[in-house]
């Protein structure tokens, strides 16, 4: 869904929205996806700000909520991890280009909760798929004491022990070992 500059004229600089989108709409990356409709409600609204002798931006405020349920893998054991979300955003967005000038500034704090969008508008599955990653934990694990797989044969050790995991010894460790049976003596 596109939410233009030429819309929100023509709806008197408000356009609310209550949309559903398929699972498959959103591209999360090889770790996650969606397994139900992400649903989004919210408001857009036109800004329009003086910019002194520029004349005026028109800057898109975004506010609404979003929910969808996620799969994602986990991060030891590679096993599906169901992951609920329900986020709420409030976004400003400006014209590409509006900000830049003859000379550097230095970014103040209320900057970074700027965005910028281009041509006529900005769609708004881009909006959501950026909050929908936002949502997703750095790392994710089935269980708190997920053993992950071996490192040698790939078996999930959750499943079961494997073969190579008793036989494989990092010799690097050797001389620790010895170190050990020293200090136990």
């Amino acid at each position: 869904m596109l939410i233009s500059i030429k819309d929100l004229r023509q709806r008197k600089n408000i356009l609310d929205f209550q949309q559903e989108f398929p699972p498959e709409s959103f591209d999360l990356g090889t770790d996650v996806r969606a397994t139900s409709p992400v649903k989004a409600d919210g408001r857009a609204t036109l800004i329009e700000e003086p910019t002194g002798n520029k004349g005026t931006l028109d800057d898109i405020r975004i506010a609404g909520k979003l929910s969808a349920d996620l799969e994602i893998l986990c991060a030891r054991c590679l096993e599906p991890v169901q992951y609920p979300i329900h986020r709420e955003y409030e976004l400003l967005y400006r014209p590409a280009g509006s900000d830049v000038g003859e000379k550097e500034v230095e970014l103040q704090d209320k900057d970074a909760a700027i965005s910028y969008y281009e041509d006529d508008g900005l769609e708004l599955e881009d909006v959501l798929r950026e909050q929908i990653l936002l949502e997703v934990p750095i790392k994710t694990v089935c269980k708190e004491e997920c053993k992950g797989l071996c490192p040698h044969c790939g078996r999930n050790l959750n499943t079961g022990e494997c073969e190579c995991a008793q036989a494989a010894v990092d010799p690097r460790w050797e001389a620790l070992k010895g170190l050990k049976d020293k200090l136990q003596k």
